[in-house]
């Protein structure tokens, strides 16, 4: 790829990330035209009045601005852990709870939920559950073995998934039906209705993390395709690169969970569509899965605050379009085949 199709490349990505926000923040029960969001952002850089009402201000910066920046951090978290994890086990169905992430920030967001905590400790048992999930499914391939260490993750992985959904059902049968039940369902089933700043400023420095260890990496992450043998031949440290990509992927889901709930698709399909676009190499994939991944949250979050008069759930969206998308590239392959 040379210079100017990666520019090219770069000024679309960015062209699509300002009008899909554009969009988010201009659409919903109270209309906000582009030009007075503009009118508003530049009156906060510069410091000066905004010509705007006090209650679109409010909408624009207390109500949609937290929601959107949260959507478009989750969503560019989940693209790069998709993507990093996908290249990790040279499968292109892995996604980003392959290791029981996702399981272990629903039971911890669950119990929290169960014993009627606040919101913002519910953020901080899932985020919590999450790492403990995976620092089980770790802790059991170790004891197995180092042989086919891969395989041996992916296994412990599912078995511990298994079980720790297993805790979730136990949840619910123990929950409140008419007040527990449906929060924890709602949370289950992702969204961002109820983000606040106090939110966002618990979980980005762990987004920021999780991406920072995937982008520190991002050279050598290529690397992982070859055998152990030969990746160490040429002097790649092998376990401890898949222990900094196991670190940075489960660091940006578990605060991606933690803050808008369990949001299928996003890091399985995301990268399908980067690899379409830039090719497989890292370096190029993951800023590409990530602005990609951002995108398509906040336009998901979008959808779901407006198609309907109640909110609807993220997973049900990113499911409505991810699946679809995801067996037309299986058809593509199939004919390419």
């Amino acid at each position: 790829m040379g210079a100017a199709d990666a520019a090219r490349r770069a000024g679309a990505l960015a062209l699509l990330l300002l009008g899909v926000a554009t969009l988010a923040f201009a659409v919903g029960k109270f209309a906000i035209a582009p030009g007075e969001l503009w009118a508003s952002l530049v009156a906060r850089l510069s410091g000066t009045a905004s010509p705007l009402p006090p209650a679109a201000e409010a909408v624009i910066w207390s109500v949609r601005g937290p929601r959107v920046l949260a959507a478009a951090l989750v969503g560019a978290a989940l693209g790069a852990a998709g993507a990093a994890f996908q290249a990790m086990f040279l499968n292109p169905l892995v996604s980003p709870d392959i290791l029981g992430v996702s399981a272990g920030c629903g039971l911890g967001a669950s119990i929290a939920i169960l014993f009627g905590l606040p919101l913002a400790l519910i953020s901080g048992a899932a985020f919590g559950g999450g790492l403990l999930a995976v620092a089980l499914v770790l802790l059991a391939a170790r004891r197995v073995g180092e042989h086919e260490p891969v395989l041996v993750l992916v296994l412990a992985g599912v078995a511990v998934g298994a079980l720790l959904g297993a805790g979730i059902s136990l949840v619910k049968l123990l929950a409140d039906p008419s007040v527990q039940l449906p929060a924890i369902t709602f949370w289950l089933l992702g969204g961002l209705n109820a983000v606040t700043p106090h939110d966002l400023r618990f979980a980005w420095p762990w987004l920021a993390a999780g991406v920072a260890l995937l982008v520190l990496a991002r050279w050598r992450i290529n690397l992982l395709s070859l055998p152990d043998d030969e990746a160490a031949a040429l002097g790649v440290r092998v376990a401890r690169l898949r222990a900094a990509v196991v670190a940075g992927a489960t660091l940006a889901t578990a605060a991606a969970v933690a803050l808008a709930g369990i949001v299928g698709w996003v890091g399985l399909v995301v990268p399908h569509v980067a690899r379409l676009w830039v090719g497989p190499e890292f370096s190029r994939l993951l800023p590409v899965a990530m602005a990609l991944g951002a995108a398509f949250l906040m336009l998901a979050d979008t959808l779901a605050r407006t198609l309907a008069p109640i909110e609807l759930p993220l997973s049900v969206l990113t499911a409505g379009v991810g699946a679809p998308f995801f067996l037309w590239l299986l058809g593509r392959r199939r004919r390419a085949a």
